[in-house]
């Protein structure tokens, strides 16, 4: 997603600076041209070399020098920036931002940047804390910088506290969010995400193999994109998706009452979970012992959860997903025509790559109006942002009818 996006990366002279370094090789891995500025404390910790390996770049430290075309570094490097990111960021380089100080090259680079800057504090948990670190953070915020908060836990000086720098991977997403167009601001996005489990007893339970990566997925590109994101969860190995009001559900029942609760204020749902379509009928309050005899569980149906949000459509939009072993086509508009969705997101599960627990889709869009668009394989991000973009359209269209 920040493929050919370019990115300067700040460092300063904390001990978090080593993780500036991972950072660099995921925006590379991510598809990104990042140019690294360094100030002289952060070399104390981390050689240039190093971050020169890791982008294919040159390292700029020197405020006065000029580039091969003649440039000033810190007007060359501002120019090329389509976003600044200070990783990590010291009270010092805070303060100073805070106040216009620009007596190296970091700094000046930030005060002749257009571009949006992403602050990534990381300190002292009692420096942190302290008013005046507080009150440059709250100043930059109100200029329209963006702040990551630190993440608490073990610190450098071995005292625990809020003040570590957040993980590479939160930083990434961070900065995916601040790059990505913000055309679904103003929508509330309901999604529902993995399986569902329907226990029989205290231990066993009856579910599928849903991972949930397509609902987390959309849950990710949703905030990306500027939406509100409601992601109710069946269970599932992953971790709840940054900046999402995330709801944890085990059964049937459960997504249905909480879908339900959360449908008021939603402007667009999107059914992704595999939600089981049968529950035992008893659940037994005791675990059941092991015996010769066959054991028979009756089934009873779980309530349609897209059906009744059909039924209390309204102005919103609906998306389901239909992923079927045979008959795809057939079962998938049956679902479209029959449960009111907008449109319905068909897949082959015997299609190499399509099926459960893998990191890619092959989707198939098919809609009211009778509009069948298939997709190549592609990573489930990927397919997310196709959804989206199907949304809006939808959303767009409407608006043009009604004129808006």
């Amino acid at each position: 997603m920040l493929q050919d996006k370019r990115i300067v990366l700040g460092v300063t002279g904390g001990i978090a600076a080593y993780k500036a370094a991972e950072l660099v090789r995921e925006l590379v891995r991510r598809g990104a041209a990042v140019r690294v500025v360094m100030t002289d404390h952060a070399c104390e910790f981390v050689r240039p070399l190093t971050f020169e390996t890791l982008s294919g770049n040159p390292v700029a430290t020197e405020l006065f020098h000029l580039t091969g075309d003649h440039k000033i570094d810190h007007i060359a490097l501002a120019d090329f920036a389509e976003l600044v990111v200070i990783a990590p960021a010291t009270a010092n380089i805070i303060g100073k931002l805070a106040a216009g100080i620009a007596d190296d090259l970091l700094t000046t680079v930030l005060l002749a940047a257009t571009a949006p800057v992403l602050i990534c504090p990381a300190m002292n948990a009692k420096m942190y804390g302290n008013p005046v670190v507080k009150e440059n953070v709250a100043r930059l915020s109100a200029r329209g910088y963006a702040i990551l908060e630190p993440a608490c836990g073990e610190l450098a000086c071995r005292t625990e506290g809020q003040g570590r720098l957040p993980e590479v991977p939160e930083i990434a997403e961070e900065i995916e969010s601040l790059l990505s167009p913000k055309n679904l601001r103003g929508e509330h996005i309901l999604i529902t995400a993995g399986p569902t489990q329907e226990p029989f007893d205290p231990v066993r339970y009856i579910t599928n193999h849903s991972s949930g990566k397509m609902g987390y997925a959309l849950a990710v590109m949703a905030r990306r994109r500027g939406a509100d994101v409601t992601l109710i969860s069946g269970p599932t190995e992953l971790p709840a998706p940054r900046g999402v009001h995330f709801v944890p559900v085990q059964t049937a029942l459960a997504m249905r009452d909480s879908v339900l609760d959360h449908l008021k204020e939603a402007t667009v749902v999107i059914k992704a979970a595999a939600v089981a379509d049968y529950r035992p009928t008893v659940c037994r309050t005791t675990k059941i012992k092991k015996s010769e005899e066959r054991m028979t569980v009756h089934l009873e149906r779980n309530p349609d959860i897209i059906a009744t949000v059909g039924k209390k459509k309204g102005s919103r939009i609906v998306v389901g997903f239909a992923m079927e072993s045979d008959h795809l086509l057939e079962n998938a508009r049956a679902k479209l025509r029959e449960k009111r969705m907008d449109f319905i997101v068909a897949n082959d599960l015997t299609a190499p790559g399509a099926g459960f627990r893998t990191d890619t889709n092959i989707i198939r869009i098919l809609d009211r109006e009778g509009g069948d668009d298939t997709f190549p394989l592609m990573g489930k991000l990927d397919a997310a942002g196709i959804i989206l973009d199907r949304v809006k359209k939808v959303r767009d269209d409407k608006r043009a009818r009604d004129g808006h």
